[in-house]
C-alpha cells in the first residue's frame, strides 16, 4: 500500500469523492485498486478507506439496500450494483419540513420583479403539482412567506440583462477597498456558491469579474448591447475561489482553535503542528486581503510568510487594540464602562473572506 496522504483530507472532498467513486466502480466491475486511486488522485490508502465506509451507505438500512463492496487489496468488486438501480429504488416522498421550504421558496421566487412571465406561470403551476402530492404537509407552507429586498430586485435585472443581451451599469460596494465604484458590465451568467453572484466582463478593468448581487448599491439596465468577448465558462463544481498556480504563496499557522481555516480556504497543505495546530500553505491573487483572516483568528493563528505581509498584519492589528484602548479610555472618562472583543469564529465570516479575494483589482 501507499503512504499517508499527500494533501489534508476533509469531510466535503471526501463525501464529494465517494459519490463519484460509486458511479466509476459501477462502470468497472473488478477495477484494479491502484487504477482507481490514480483515477481519483488518492493514494491506496485513501482509497481503502473510502470503501470501508461505502458498505454503510445505501438506499435504505435494510441489508439488500446497502452497498455490497470489498476488495481482495488488488481488485475492487460490487457483489449488488442493482441495489441503485431505477427498479429497486421507491419513489421519493417528500417530508412535512422539505415540502414546507420548498413551497416557500418556490413562492417567494414567483414575486421576484421582472421575472419572465413565462417562466413565473411555470412555476406556479411546478408549484400547485408539489402542493398537490405534498397534501397535509403542504399546509404548513400557506402559514409561512419570505420577502426578497435588493438583492432580488438586482437579480430579476441581471436576469432580464442576461436575456437581452444588455449592459448594465453597477455602483458596487468592495470590502477588499472599503469603498464604492461604479461600473458598466456585460453579463455572462448568474452563478449560486453560497451567495449569488453575476458573472461578466467589465469595461472598466477589461477582464473578467464575478460580483456579488448584495454588494450591489444601484443597478441599471443600459441600451447598449451586452457584447463580452469570448471566455471558457470556469467549472464551479470546486467552489468560486479556485487559486492560481501563479498565484503568491502564504504560509498561516493555526492553533487547534484555528484550524477550521483549512475547512473554508482552499490550500496546498496543512501539515500537523505539536500542539494541535497546523501550518497551511496556500495561494491567493490578494495577499492582503488575508490579514482581515490574521485579525479575525486573533490569538488562533497568525502569518508566517511573506515577510511583509505577516509584518501588515501585526501593524493592523496593533492599530485595532489601540482603537480599542482609545474606545475605553472615552468609556471611562464618560462612565459608560469599557468595550471587549471577541475571540474568532468559524464559519460565514470565514467563506466571504474567501470569496472576497476573488473581487480582486475591483
Amino acid at each position: 500500500m501507499a503512504g499517508k496522504p499527500v494533501r489534508p483530507v476533509n469531510a466535503i472532498d471526501q463525501t464529494r469523492r465517494m459519490l463519484s467513486l460509486v458511479t466509476y466502480l459501477r462502470e468497472r466491475p473488478g477495477a484494479r485498486v491502484e487504477d482507481v486511486a490514480r483515477a481519483f488522485g488518492i493514494t491506496e490508502d485513501e482509497l481503502v478507506s473510502d470503501l470501508d465506509v461505502l458498505p454503510m451507505c445505501g438506499t435504505s438500512f435494510r441489508g439488500g439496500d446497502l452497498l455490497d463492496i470489498d476488495t481482495d487489496g488488488e481488485r475492487i468488486w460490487w457483489h449488488n450494483p442493482a441495489a441503485l438501480g431505477a427498479d429497486a429504488a421507491e419513489p421519493l416522498r417528500l417530508a412535512a419540513d422539505e415540502a414546507t421550504a420548498l413551497l416557500v421558496a418556490a413562492r417567494a421566487v414567483a414575486t421576484l420583479p421582472g421575472l419572465r412571465e413565462s417562466d413565473r406561470q411555470a412555476l406556479l403551476r411546478a408549484t400547485a403539482k408539489v402542493e398537490t402530492s405534498a397534501g397535509e404537509a403542504a399546509g404548513a407552507s400557506s402559514r409561512l412567506s419570505v420577502t426578497f429586498e435588493s438583492e432580488g430586485g438586482v437579480f430579476a435585472d441581471v436576469d432580464r440583462a442576461i436575456s437581452e443581451r444588455r449592459r448594465l451599469r453597477i455602483r458596487y460596494y468592495s470590502p477588499a477597498r472599503d469603498e464604492v465604484t461604479e461600473r458598466e458590465i456585460d453579463p455572462i451568467r448568474l452563478v449560486s456558491v453560497g451567495h449569488t453572484y453575476v458573472e461578466a466582463w467589465c469595461r472598466r478593468s477589461e477582464a473578467r469579474r464575478t460580483f456579488r448581487l448584495d454588494r450591489v448599491a444601484e443597478i441599471r439596465i443600459l441600451d447598449e448591447p451586452s457584447a463580452p468577448p469570448e471566455v471558457e465558462l470556469r467549472d464551479l463544481s470546486e467552489g468560486l475561489v479556485q487559486p492560481a498556480a501563479e498565484d503568491p504563496e502564504v504560509v498561516v499557522e493555526v492553533g487547534p482553535g484555528g484550524r477550521w481555516v483549512a475547512e473554508y480556504y482552499p490550500h496546498d497543505s496543512a501539515d500537523e503542528l505539536p500542539d494541535g495546530g497546523l501550518r497551511i500553505t496556500l495561494r491567493t491573487p490578494d495577499p492582503a486581503s488575508l490579514r482581515r483572516l490574521a485579525l479575525r483568528l486573533g490569538r488562533d493563528g497568525r502569518i508566517v510568510s511573506p515577510s511583509a505581509l505577516a509584518d501588515s498584519a501585526r501593524q493592523a492589528a496593533r492599530e485595532a487594540l489601540a482603537a480599542y484602548d482609545g474606545m475605553e479610555a472615552a468609556g471611562t472618562r464618560g462612565g459608560a464602562g469599557t468595550v471587549t472583543g471577541s475571540g474568532a469564529r468559524p464559519g460565514a465570516g470565514a467563506v466571504d473572506g474567501q470569496h472576497d479575494r476573488q473581487e480582486r483589482a475591483l
